[in-house]
């Protein structure tokens, strides 16, 4: 995999990758209409795969907040044609990484020494590159360890990347700007946390030790002594990445143990803790070799308040969709509907929340549910399909949701993706 070495970290070297990306998307788009003209049948195929090449490529190089938004819309199976979801998924576990001297000079400038003055070993190759940073292996004192350097610049371009994704974002996935701002202040909040990485190894040590009790979990230990706010070490988890595994033939039971695990740890941190692992991708994932499940990630974390819990999971109530009452008064609360909206806009959007709420709500009405039905998941891209073409949600003034619920449905809605990816059988009972 091709090595970068360098990184555009000023705001004008930033800025000018994304002038020239938005040049290579207009490039693309005239050459799709020339051959329209010759040829009206031309599908947009080819549009799509070139712009998702050239703009992956792009945010590959820029790494940080432009990639991890990428990473985040590559898991909404409805938002984006498939050509940009295959392509924006690397960004989860396979971006091309920086190249070694720049990994040096990270380690130069925290803890004044080389990795190969830390560790007795230290590959020079990362094993793992992502968003945000990068995985090597390293071994000390006998014990495997993986060593997390994130890439240069990332914290200080967060906002300025985000200010600039989002030209791109609005044009070419029909997004409501509304929606969008409202979106993206939250998502900046946790970025900003996840380039933290003393923040992470805190809350790395705090939420693995209480949650140690979850069956068939495992977590790393951390070494406080080799990390700092640009680099994380911890224990090397043997087994492979959870995207390995996906879609492989499995020993009976193994599926299910492992999305049972998974279950049963997300919903120990929402309902005990309060705080959640809110980045529910392959890339954050261990399968061991005996099928527990490794939690190897806790950069994005999303901190519950206890007023925004006690409306939210007032969704899951059995009697929430027939008592009008109680159904109104939740809606309104979590701003699906708003008091000033029209009577047809309240019939409308009272109707589109209250079959998304079933939808989303139906594998916590029975005691176990059964992840691998087709059916369901059909019914559920079908509707989401809808939800991103429905002209009155991209034209709508008014942001449709609270922001404090965007990593908290984003965190399902990838549960939901792994367990189905998984064919997995899942004990439910709310």
């Amino acid at each position: 995999m091709k090595e970068f070495e360098r990184i555009p970290v000023t705001k004008v070297q930033r800025a000018t990758k994304f002038i020239t990306t938005g040049a290579k998307i207009g490039t693309n788009y005239l050459k799709h209409y020339g051959k329209k003209l010759i040829n009206p049948d031309v599908s947009r195929d080819e549009l799509h795969a070139d712009n998702a090449n050239d703009i992956y490529n792009s945010l590959s190089e820029l790494k940080g907040g432009a990639l991890k938004v990428a990473q985040m819309l590559s898991m909404d199976k409805n938002l984006l044609p498939t050509a940009y979801q295959q392509k924006f998924a690397m960004a989860q576990y396979s971006a091309p990484p920086l190249s070694y001297p720049l990994v040096v000079k990270t380690f130069q400038n925290h803890f004044g020494k080389s990795p190969e003055q830390i560790f007795e070993t230290f590959t020079k190759k990362a094993v793992n590159a992502a968003s945000m940073g990068q995985v090597h292996q390293a071994t000390l004192n006998g014990k495997k360890l993986a060593v997390k350097i994130q890439y240069p610049g990332v914290g200080d371009s967060v906002k300025s990347d985000l200010a600039m994704v989002k030209p791109i974002a609005l044009s070419m996935f029909n997004l409501n700007p509304v929606e969008y701002d409202e979106f993206i202040k939250e998502v900046e909040e946790r970025m900003l946390e996840e380039t933290d990485y003393s923040l992470e190894l805190k809350r790395s040590i705090d939420l693995s030790q209480r949650s140690r009790d979850v069956k068939n979990i495992v977590f790393p230990h951390y070494y406080p002594e080799f990390s700092c706010p640009k680099i994380l070490t911890m224990d090397w988890l043997e087994g492979k990445m959870l995207g390995e595994v996906i879609g492989k033939e499995l020993p009976a039971g193994a599926a299910d143990k492992i999305g049972q695990a998974m279950w049963d740890f997300y919903h120990f941190q929402m309902h005990q803790l309060r705080a959640v692992h809110a980045d529910p991708h392959p890339g954050n994932f261990i399968i061991t070799n005996d099928y527990k499940l490794g939690i190897i990630d806790f950069g994005c974390v999303k901190v519950i308040p206890q007023e925004f819990y006690n409306i939210y999971f007032r969704l899951l109530d059995g009697d929430l969709l027939t008592d009008k009452k109680k159904r109104d008064f939740v809606f309104e609360q979590l701003r699906f509907v708003y008091p000033n909206d029209t009577p047809k806009e309240r019939e409308f959007f009272m109707g589109i929340f209250t079959k998304l709420v079933e939808l989303l709500a139906r594998p916590f009405r029975s005691e176990k549910f059964d992840f691998a039905n087709d059916d369901y998941f059909n019914e559920l891209f079908s509707f989401g399909e809808t939800l991103a073409n429905m002209k009155e949600l991209r034209e709508s003034k008014k942001a449709r949701g609270v922001g404090e619920a965007i990593y908290i449905n984003r965190t399902y809605f990838g549960l939901y993706n792994i367990l189905h990816d998984l064919k997995a059988t899942v004990k439910t009972g709310y």
